[in-house]
């Protein structure tokens, strides 16, 4: 028997080095996150392996799995703790070693093997720990694993099995690196300003960069644990704005930033434009739409509006999904509808054949970028995004809000702004056009203006994210209604970032 779960304990004491601990809200929505040493400890880590273990036995699923770590001071103890809990539940760990998420994932393909546990902290800043799960090649767990996880790990029902095992998978970053580049090529020369915030992201990315015929500067490419510029985040302004200065510096075509494990890509164009990732894939869609008419593709409700009215999509007849945020959802959607790809305003790109297999890998998206510039020789990143109709857009904005009560906030929120469009009350000066509540609430106003409040997935925080396809002023006061009723709620805190 393994001991039960606890979710408190004070360190340096004997019941922390003894007890596992697990706090019950490290259960995301589609992966776990925590802080480690005050949310989870080693012991913790165990159990959780031993009820993953545990649940692909209860699902049937053949007992191997991949396990990697990203580059923070403490991942590698947390994974080879969790394997230990995955071998005592009879399982076979194939060890892949330093890793970037994608690479796991391609692991369940270049090794056969069913099931994957990715120890990351994605792009959480420094303190935070996690696993992205799968048990069904490219798919990660969606709530219903997760739930069933937590229930076999909180209730200290994990079953000790007779089979494990352990192999250290050696250089399996080589072959990696290597199914990226295949044959790859591009045919104009590229300079691409590659930027990793000192993540994992820079064993991989300048390499393969390089590979397919661009010329690199590479920045904040020395791997580094302790973050020292900023949290490698390409959602984050700060990550942006370093890329932008280093574009213009340069002279670079793109510049490109991947975050903490290397599923996310952030793109600034040749003038230091920085370009949100949603917009980023209304540009992929576009060059892809030309060369497959009639594709579908899958966003996020975070996204720009510009993938329902955009006249060269309509044009290649191109067919649209929102759907849920998250990295989980949006990639079983777009295995679901066998869409072309999906795309997140976070910056994860999702691409089925020819481009990819479906789960979400930065470097991909990096080449996919780099391929359709390739494909407009005399145009610049920065005509191709001025080619776009405008919109005004905010980065996404995210106020504090305990894990607790952050999703009983977002309720009484969308209860609120529902109550108000049904009884004919303008928002921020319109008529309400839509409301859509897949995943929080999406006001759509008359003019097309649209305020996005979810609760997120991944940190104890709400995200708020807001468009207006004909005014910076109607941006702002989409948002000022927004933010005012979030200022009146006191479980609501300060936001990381703001317009």
């Amino acid at each position: 028997m393994f001991p039960k779960p606890i979710a408190t304990a004070t360190a340096n004491t004997p019941e922390f080095e003894q007890t596992p601990l697990v706090k019950p809200t490290g259960f995301r929505e589609y992966d776990a996150r925590w802080l480690f040493g005050t949310e989870l400890n080693l012991m913790g880590a165990q159990a959780l392996g031993l009820g993953i273990g545990t649940y692909l036995h209860e699902r049937g699923v053949k007992p191997e799995i991949v396990v990697g770590h990203d580059y923070r001071s403490y991942s590698q103890s947390i994974k080879l703790a969790l394997a230990n809990g995955l071998m005592a539940a009879g399982c076979r760990v194939h060890d892949i070693g330093l890793a970037v998420s994608p690479m796991a994932y391609f692991a369940q393909f270049a090794l056969d093997v069913p099931a994957v546990a990715m120890v990351t902290a994605s792009h959480n800043d420094n303190g935070w720990t996690g696993v992205k799960m799968g048990a069904e090649r490219p798919l990660t767990f969606g709530p219903d694993e997760i739930g069933r996880l937590k229930e076999i790990v909180l209730s200290g029902s994990g079953v000790t099995r007779d089979g494990g095992g352990y192999v250290f998978v050696e250089n399996f970053g080589e072959r990696y690196i290597a199914d990226l580049i295949g044959t790859r090529k591009l045919d104009h020369p590229l300079k691409v300003v590659t930027a990793c915030g000192n993540g994992t992201a820079a064993l991989f990315a300048p390499q393969v960069l390089r590979a397919i015929g661009c010329e690199v500067v590479e920045l904040d490419c020395t791997l580094d644990y302790t973050f020292p510029r900023y949290n490698p985040n390409p959602e984050d302004m700060a990550m942006l704005h370093a890329i932008a200065d280093a574009v213009r510096q340069s002279g670079a075509a793109v510049g490109l930033g991947f975050d903490g494990d290397g599923d996310r890509c952030g793109v600034v164009d040749d003038t230091g434009e920085e370009i949100f990732a949603d917009k980023v894939g209304v540009l992929l869609a576009r060059d892809l739409s030309s060369l497959h008419p009639g594709s579908t593709f899958v966003v996020d409700v975070k996204s720009t509006g510009l993938f329902m009215t955009d006249p060269v999509l309509r044009q290649n007849g191109v067919k649209v999904d929102y759907w849920k945020t998250g990295h989980s959802y949006i990639k079983r959607r777009v295995h679901e509808l066998g869409a072309r790809a999906g795309f997140e305003k976070s910056g994860h790109f999702f691409f089925n054949a020819p481009v990819g297999r479906g789960y979400d890998d930065g470097l991909v998206a990096a080449i996919a970028v780099c391929e359709m510039l390739d494909r407009n020789p005399g145009k610049r990143l920065s005509d191709l995004r001025r080619s776009l109709p405008r919109t005004w857009q905010s980065p996404t904005m995210s106020p504090h809000c305990a894990d607790e009560v952050k999703y009983e906030v977002v309720e009484r929120a969308v209860a609120h702004f529902t109550a108000r469009a049904r009884s004919g009350e303008p928002i921020a000066g319109q008529a309400v056009r839509d409301l859509v509540t897949v995943n929080g609430i999406r006001i759509v106003l008359e003019d097309g203006t649209w305020g996005l409040l979810r609760a997120s997935s991944n940190k104890p925080e709400l995200v708020v994210v807001v468009e207006s396809p004909t005014s910076e002023a109607n941006m702002r006061a989409i948002f000022a209604e927004i933010d005012e009723y979030l200022s009146a709620q006191a479980e609501v805190g300060a936001y990381n970032q703001k317009i």
